[in-house]
């Protein structure tokens, strides 16, 4: 994708014409984001088959690999699909990250909460039809639709402390993004943040119902999947690449996350992408 920034609608006619049709396995070079409002969605990612339906966001991240299918429920299928790349929203990439970390599919209530998020989707989409379209306009809009979607969320609590705690979580994402293809211990993390080992469990506990070591683990067999996916790399290179000294480690730790060896997940991977 050559620009920044793309958002268009998939209608009911849209997802009719792709009845029947097969979609192949493929990567993005960019970040996508879907606000589904009518239909559903079969959604092949993180290695599962999942179907999902309206409503729901579903976040897609830069190179992992993927199938969507978008259809019809009840008769009709309304989904805004939003593309960006990193750069452009550099600012919140991070956050999205934390929202999405474990899950690339989130059921949110309707009404008045998705008559929002679709009201600012048509927005972003009038601004970028202007002849001088204003990204700082987009930008806003964007991070307006992100903060609902944030507030929606199931896991989401209300609350001074989870707010604290979110930020805290945020800027843990910022330092991990940096370091997590060290070997370093939690403690590492904690001491950037000036707290505790136990308080930053404390923290990401109450944003995602997971552990710091959970976390970084999380992120770290992220990057090897895109790894064994888009390179010739070894399984011992990509092991010592994301911090694990020992191959034997690193392909028994994949295998308990994901179900599979590292050499097995390589091989289905590319199967299903070629």
């Amino acid at each position: 994708m050559d620009q920044l920034f793309k958002i268009f609608r998939y209608t009911t006619e849209d997802a009719k014409a792709l009845e029947n049709k097969q979609v192949e396995t493929h990567v993005h070079d960019f970040e996508e984001l879907i606000i589904g409002a009518k239909g559903k969605i079969s959604h092949f990612i993180d290695f599962e088959d999942e179907t999902v339906y309206a409503p729901f966001v579903s976040f897609v991240t830069k190179g992992k690999p993927h199938q969507l299918l978008p259809q019809t429920h009840q008769g009709e299928c309304d989904l805004w699909v939003i593309r960006f790349r990193s750069e452009f929203m550099s600012e919140v990439i991070f956050k999205m990250y934390g929202y999405f970390h474990n899950r690339a599919n989130v059921t949110l209530p309707g009404d008045q909460c998705f008559d929002r998020l679709m009201a600012l989707c048509q927005m972003m989409f009038d601004e970028t039809q202007r002849p001088n379209p204003g990204l700082i306009v987009i930008k806003q809009l964007f991070m307006t639709l992100l903060t609902i979607i944030n507030h929606e969320r199931p896991t989401n609590i209300k609350s001074d402390s989870a707010n604290s705690a979110s930020e805290t979580y945020t800027h843990f994402l910022h330092i991990l993004e940096d370091n997590f293809r060290r070997n370093v211990k939690i403690s590492f993390y904690a001491e950037k943040l000036f707290m505790s080992e136990r308080n930053l469990n404390i923290v990401c506990q109450e944003v995602m119902q997971q552990s710091a070591g959970e976390i970084i683990e999380t992120r770290k067999l992220n990057e090897a999947k895109n790894l064994l996916v888009n390179s010739n790399k070894t399984i011992a290179e990509i092991g010592f690449e994301i911090g694990y000294n020992e191959k034997a480690y690193f392909s028994k730790v994949f295998k308990r996350k994901t179900g599979y060896t590292p050499t097995v997940f390589r091989k289905e991977m590319k199967q299903l992408i070629s």
